[in-house]
Parts: structure tokens; sequence; C-alpha cells
């Protein structure tokens, strides 16, 4: 199985670096696991929505340019459909059973997903109500994955 985050912008934090890299190399018994970041596009702090809705087009085309037809895609947006591990678990055994061995997540930048990337995801996952950093997103993103397949192969990581 082929696990890949498509995401905004580039990780700075050191600290989130090593909790993803601790993380992916603990995924690597159970899939091949990358992230592909694409450029966020500069901006300035205030933007009409014209602008904005420019920002967003860029960086939907950027994310778009990186999933191919076969990849069953998994767009994070806050009006997504929540899950517990345990039904995030379930889903991703039931993809792998059913020919779905390319599974992409996608991460937006800072102002979300235009709805051309929304309409290419086959499902939107939202991990609450809560904003969280995009750096802080991808962290919690890779531990669920983890904690996924902790679960499918029956392991007490997840009590």
């Amino acid at each position: 199985m082929n696990i890949k985050l498509v995401v905004v912008g580039k990780l700075k934090e050191k600290y989130f670096k090593a909790g993803i890299a601790e993380y992916a190399k603990r995924l690597s018994r159970f899939c091949k696991f990358k992230i592909v970041e694409v450029p966020d596009e500069q901006a300035p702090e205030s933007l009409s929505q014209a602008q904005m809705d420019v920002v967003m087009q860029k960086e939907g085309e950027r994310i778009l340019s990186k999933i191919n037809d076969r990849e069953y895609v998994f767009a994070l947006a806050i009006l997504g459909t929540e899950r517990s591990s345990e039904e995030f678990a379930k889903e991703i055994d039931q993809l792998a059973t059913y020919g779905h061995s390319d599974i992409t997540f996608v991460i937006g930048g800072s102002l979300g997903l235009t709805d051309a990337v929304l309409k290419r995801a086959n499902t939107q996952i939202s991990f609450g109500r809560f904003t969280l950093p995009h750096q802080l997103m991808r962290l919690v993103l890779t531990e669920q994955i983890y904690r996924a397949f902790m679960i499918n192969a029956g392991s007490p990581y997840h009590k």
C-alpha cells in the first residue's frame, strides 16, 4: 500500500519534523509513506476575496498536479465527515481490500481547498471543528494513519 500526503507549504519547525519522521519510520513496516510538499502562494496578510480566490486556485492546481487518476483521495476539510480512529482504520482496511492501494491525503494552505480539489477527492475527512495549524495537522494526520494500521494489526497501541 502507498500512502501519500500532499501538503501546501514547507515544514519549518524541527519538533514537528521529528514527530512526523518518527511516525513515518513506524509506518514503513505497513506501507510506503511519503509527503509531497507544494509551494504555498505568497500573499499579503490582508487579501480581498478575489485575491484569496487566486491564491487558492494556484495552490489547488499545484495540489492536483501531484495526484494521479488511480489514487483514492481524502481531502482534509473542516466540513468533512468526522470519524473515530476505529472507523478510520476500518475504512483504510476496506480500501486496501477492494483494490485501492494508492491513498492520498490532501492538506490545503491557510485559505483552504478549492472546489476543484474537493471535487477530485473521493471523500472529505474532518478532525473536528477546531482550526489547527497546518504543521500540527500534518503530525496529527500521520499519527492517525499509524494508529489505523496498529488498530488493523490488533496492536495494544490504540488503548
